[in-house]
């Protein structure tokens, strides 16, 4: 017999409910030609309860055709499962550290970094529901010269002189530096040095604390809030150093320490450590690596933005020269560029920060519902385009409405029978044998595929892919069958058989939803 075997959902109701090549897998084996076994297999298979027909199609597959009963007791398993239905132990045991978004913390999180925050934290939610135990991570870099230009630009603001030419500008210097002022009375009138060191560290606390409440409100959690600087007081740096000296990757050349990175496909040797002593943020890119890894993490997933496809392959390097395998330990994703369009031109200032679009711009013009969805709803490889008017329409072409909207329909299935005073009644599956109400369990069939799927592929976009196409399918059910009775009809076994069918689907949109860190309005 074959280790596993392949039983997948149809996605044409006209060639049965499942498909499976299981004749193929055997064929070879049974030294038999695959139709030959098929026809062995299928009069079997048909005997099976709830089976109501196997045919034989192509070179040996077998298409299986449930009885209604058997097909309809989805719903039931869906409506009992509740919150649980989708999940799966799939990737049990694996211990996943998720990086993303960690913007420097000079600025607001621009719109790029929006796109990362709806599709890592959508990402973490699925990896859990495939049963991977995940962590995730911001990475601040609080050391380097950029936070010494950051420094130096709130100084600047406070004291009324012009911003360094290569600093940071935009109102929220200013709003920083004069809460920092406001904090600190008489700090210009402190020696220059004394200044800089205090709104160095001040400016930078602040905007921490500003980049974890656009995160906390924009619903993106993260475990851990790493600190660049941490590794470097530490001596982390240092250790991990000497840690891939010992691995006989680090050398010494013209003063300054370097690593092979060649050896494992980079396209040159990395620096280190500079000929005049300084760090490079290589040298803490490697000591992170080594961090995450000494924290249990089995596969360290890095989600980078479109002008880092550089950093894929050197990275990729120090988890060789660690003696780690790079196909397996470490995984790079790369996010493309996001548009933002209103009344048909795009939108490229932002009122606080000047030559960005920030998160909270995001939020205020369009909302953190239709941000979310419509940031996951497509591959990170793609670049994509954000339509202010039409993501605050209500209309079908708007896609987190529409799914929503189904969700609210869904709901209103429930609150017209609590107005009714019709509870639902026993549950019979066999009739729920209409073409409508096929397809729709159908679909609700696929919604743990599909989540394990997403969570493989590291591409949250499957899920909010398959709710459209789920919402679809239930407002041609919910046209086409009348669910609650004529005037003053009782209910039948009919109704309380929709009643389950259309609680399935609702569940299936919430737990979906949810995945994608989306609200599921029972009301619009």
């Amino acid at each position: 017999m074959p280790e596993s075997v392949t039983v997948e959902r149809s996605k044409n109701k006209d060639f049965g409910d499942y498909a499976t090549n299981v004749a193929l897998q055997l064929a070879k084996p049974a030294g038999k030609p695959p139709r030959e076994v098929a026809g062995l297999v299928a009069p079997r298979l048909a005997e099976t309860a709830g089976i109501s027909k196997v045919d034989i199609a192509g070179p040996g597959f077998l298409n299986i055709t449930l009885d209604a009963a058997s097909a309809g007791e989805l719903a039931r398993v869906v409506v009992e499962a509740g919150e649980s239905y989708g999940r799966s132990d799939s990737f049990k045991g694996l211990k996943i550290n998720l990086e993303f978004v960690s913007a420097n913390p000079t600025g607001p999180i621009h719109i790029g970094g929006v796109r990362w925050a709806a599709v890592g934290d959508s990402l973490a939610r699925i990896l859990k529901a495939a049963g991977a135990d995940v962590s995730t991570e911001y990475y601040i870099n609080d050391a380097g010269v950029q936070i010494d230009k950051f420094g130096s630009s709130l100084m600047a603001a406070a004291n009324g002189r012009p911003v360094p030419e290569d600093g940071y500008v935009g109102a929220y210097i200013n709003d920083i530096a004069a809460e920092i002022v406001a904090a600190e009375p008489g700090i210009v009138d402190r020696p220059e040095a004394e200044q800089k060191q205090v709104f160095t560290e001040t400016g930078l606390r602040l905007m921490v604390a500003e980049i974890q409440r656009s995160m906390e409100e924009f619903g993106t959690h993260f475990d851990v809030w790493f600190s660049e600087k941490s590794l470097h007081d530490s001596g982390a740096v240092e250790k991990a150093i000497e840690r891939l000296r010992a691995q006989g990757h680090v050398y010494d050349d013209n003063g300054a320490i370097w690593l092979r990175t060649t050896d494992f496909g980079d396209d040159k040797d990395r620096v280190l450590i500079k000929g005049d002593g300084e760090t490079t943020y290589f040298a803490s890119d490697a000591a992170y690596y080594l961090d995450k890894r000494d924290r249990g993490n089995e596969v360290c997933v890095y989600m980078l933005g479109a002008d880092h496809h550089g950093y894929v392959g050197r990275l990729k390097a120090i988890v060789a020269c660690a003696g780690d395998d790079p196909e397996h330990n470490i995984e790079v994703l790369i996010g493309q560029f996001v548009k933002m369009l209103r009344d048909g031109e795009e939108i490229r200032m932002s009122k606080r920060a000047g030559n960005i679009i920030t998160i909270d711009d995001v939020v205020e013009w369009i909302g953190v519902d239709a941000a979310r969805y419509s940031l996951a709803r497509s591959s990170t490889d793609s670049t994509i385009t954000l339509d202010v008017n039409l993501l605050t329409s209500a209309k079908n072409e708007n896609p987190v409405y529409y799914v929503q909207y189904a969700h609210t329909r869904m709901c209103g299935v429930k609150r017209k029978a609590d107005e009714r005073g019709i509870v639902r009644g026993e549950f019979k599956p066999e009739l729920l044998a209409d073409e409508y109400e096929s397809a729709l369990l159908s679909m609700i069939g696929e919604f743990p595929r599909i989540v394990a799927k997403a969570a493989e592929l590291r591409e949250p976009h499957h899920v909010a892919r398959y709710l459209e196409e789920l919402a679809g399918v239930f407002h041609r059910f919910y046209d086409n069958c009348r669910i609650m009775p004529m005037g003053d009809e009782p209910a039948g076994d009919l109704t309380y058989a929709r009643m389950w069918l259309a609680e399935a689907a609702q569940t299936v949109v919430a737990n979906g939803l949810n995945l994608l860190g989306v609200s599921a309005p029972e009301r619009m």
